[in-house]
């Protein structure tokens, strides 16, 4: 018989603010009677990283891990050295530190963030809503991590396309428009756009789970000297990043649970 347990992995950091935020979207989230959740963290965060994770769920005796990537965009690297650390691929893309983990459940990994573009646009709308003034007239610039290795960097930007293009018409935007911090694009996207559309007002819109040292450092150091709206706020906090959590939940049971046992009255808190 199968016992199931959820595994919640993001980044980590130094900051408890940090910590406290990702810890309140998962403690949000609503999932079947009965089934544990851990949320773990890749590092910087002592007894709470993913090997304590699993070493914790297995202890109650779960047998098949529901992986939750809390990450926005599946061009994270990290997302790949995970999944070769959970054993789901032989080997990484890239070489990584992050040793094979020990792990006796079955692994279930789900999609990360981007996977749903219009509900993380909607999160993004809902934090740069009251810098726009007249949306026909105004340029918002989506910013992300990014990456400088090719089939990473391109990931990246099919996600933020795909955010930036929902974030349009979400917003009713006149223009909206990508960029990455690694390779370094803000600056000349800001310049192209600022020269093309002098009119307009361009709002920044950082793609991060969490305020951190990118929002609050790195995003206006690249950006000084220019006239822009930002407020630097991230993703989190938002009940939609718990809600979230619940789809993939959800979509695990759904497709994985339901269809062998046709059963769906057992897990009522993932089917509204």
């Amino acid at each position: 018989m199968r016992t199931y347990g959820i595994l919640v992995i993001s980044h980590g950091s130094r900051s408890r603010e940090w910590v406290q935020l990702v810890d309140e979207a998962v403690a949000g989230m609503r999932v079947p009677d009965g089934v544990p959740v851990f949320g773990s963290f890749l590092e910087l965060v002592d007894g709470r990283l993913i090997q304590d994770g699993i070493t914790c769920l297995e202890n109650r005796g779960v047998t098949d891990l529901i992986v939750i990537p809390l990450f926005v965009s599946k061009g994270s690297t990290h997302l790949d050295e995970i999944a070769y650390a959970l054993g789901l691929k032989p080997e990484p893309l890239l070489p990584t530190d992050l040793e094979p983990f020990e792990i006796k459940a079955s692994v279930h990994m789900t999609p990360p963030m981007d996977e749903d573009a219009e509900l993380l646009a909607e999160m993004v709308y809902e934090k740069i809503r009251s810098l726009s003034e007249d949306p026909e007239r105004e340029i918002v610039l989506l910013v992300g991590h990014g990456s400088v290795e090719q089939l990473f960097h391109l990931a990246w930007r099919g996600s933020l396309e795909r955010i930036s293009q929902a974030l349009k018409k979400t917003g009713g935007f006149g223009t909206t428009d990508v960029a990455m911090l690694l390779p370094d694009q803000t600056k000349r996207k800001l310049e192209w756009w600022q020269e093309r559309k002098p009119g307009h007002a361009v709002i920044i819109a950082p793609l991060f789970l969490s305020e951190g040292y990118f929002t609050r450092e790195v995003i206006p150091s690249r950006l000084e000297g220019f006239d822009y709206r930002y407020n630097g706020q991230s993703i989190l906090p938002s009940p939609k990043v718990s809600e979230w959590l619940e789809r993939q939940v959800a979509s695990f049971f759904n497709r994985d649970h339901y269809e062998q046992k046709g059963d769906k009255e057992k897990w009522p808190n993932v089917l509204d």
